[in-house]
């Protein structure tokens, strides 16, 4: 894979990269560069996180080495209980691996890191110090504005989130930093202040959050009705996109689309498999296609019907969630204490 291919591969379905002659740069020099994405222990993850997923993917596949940061502090910081965040790490420890495969990557490069186990050190916690010196509260809480919820009676907590975050990039020892959108803020941050404490900054990289399963918003680990989690039962999964918003010839905040879009088409593009959707006859029959435009233009054209789209794409989630289901056959307990009901 030459620079223009690697390259190609890891802006597609971007939103933003700062910037796009660095991460050029970068591949050009260094033979393995790294990247790192951080996710919070907090709700349960979801199917929008294949989104990351299959980015992930993309860079194993460009020759990067990538680190995953499962962020134990940051999810108390963001009002995780304390009690909870063993067991929480330990959840995302076997989901997040599991997805990755299920999205078709090789992990062999790929090292999965607790933040407790370097965020306590002497040296990180002095720097923390010395940024918090140097940070205004304005700009600590406008970086973390998109991504800490603040509520009606603002922790302290929240606004040490995005230094920390900044810090990474530096301790785990990376070339980029890839996330949501919702993480420009404090990529943003980090780009600013990382050189006032001495380090330099990083190439900052970014993907589209999906609209999620219901009208107006995100998919959501806080809203049950938006998402669909990385274990749903394949009864759930049938539910939730029979009720998901999918209005008939829109595009607009349409989530099963943006669904098909990020994932499901990118994973049959991948693999050089089409998505075929299973209709009866007197409805024009079975269906199938090789990319996204052409989904997309049926489903414009009204050639493809919202609850047709819906069962099609029901059937290909579960066959990405079993294997991540499977891996949970045994780990009920674990699933009970990192998410006791209410």
């Amino acid at each position: 894979m030459n620079v223009d291919e690697k390259i190609n591969l890891i802006s597609r379905n971007t939103q933003e990269i700062i910037t796009p002659d660095e991460l050029k740069k970068l591949i050009e020099t260094k033979k393995q560069p790294v990247v790192y994405i951080g996710t919070s222990v907090t709700g349960r993850p979801h199917v929008g996180y294949f989104v990351w997923a299959i980015k992930v993917a993309d860079f194993l596949k460009s020759g990067f080495k990538v680190k995953i940061l499962l962020a134990d502090l940051h999810g108390a910081l963001d009002n995780c209980p304390w009690d909870l965040l063993s067991k929480r790490y330990a959840y995302y420890s076997v989901v997040i691996k599991e997805m990755l495969k299920s999205a078709g990557a090789d992990i062999t490069h790929l090292e999965i890191i607790k933040g407790s186990d370097f965020q306590m050190s002497k040296e990180y916690v002095l720097d923390l110090f010395r940024l918090s010196t140097q940070t205004p509260i304005h700009d600590a809480h406008k970086a973390a504005s998109d991504v800490v919820k603040f509520g009606d009676n603002p922790k302290l907590s929240g606004l040490i989130y995005p230094l920390m975050q900044a810090l990474d990039e530096e301790y785990l020892k990376v070339d980029i930093q890839y996330g949501g959108v919702d993480q420009r803020k404090i990529m943003m941050y980090a780009r600013e202040y990382l050189p006032k404490a001495g380090y330099k900054s990083r190439i900052e990289i970014m993907t589209p959050l999906i609209p999620g399963l219901s009208a107006g918003g995100k998919m959501s680990s806080s809203d049950p009705n938006s998402k669909i989690d990385l274990i749903e039962e394949t009864t759930a999964i049938k539910s939730k996109l029979n009720k998901a918003f999918c209005p008939e010839k829109e595009i607009e905040g349409n989530g099963v689309l943006a669904f098909c879009k990020y994932v499901l088409m990118t994973i049959k593009s991948d693999s050089k498999e089409v998505f075929e959707i299973k209709r009866p006859e007197k409805f024009g029959g079975n269906i199938s296609f090789k990319n996204y435009e052409e989904l997309e233009t049926a489903y414009v054209k009204g050639k493809l019907h919202p609850m047709d789209l819906k069962v099609g794409v029901a059937e290909e989630i579960d066959k990405l969630l079993s294997p991540i289901r499977n891996a949970f056959i045994d780990k009920q307990e674990l699933i009970k204490e990192a998410y006791p009901a209410k």
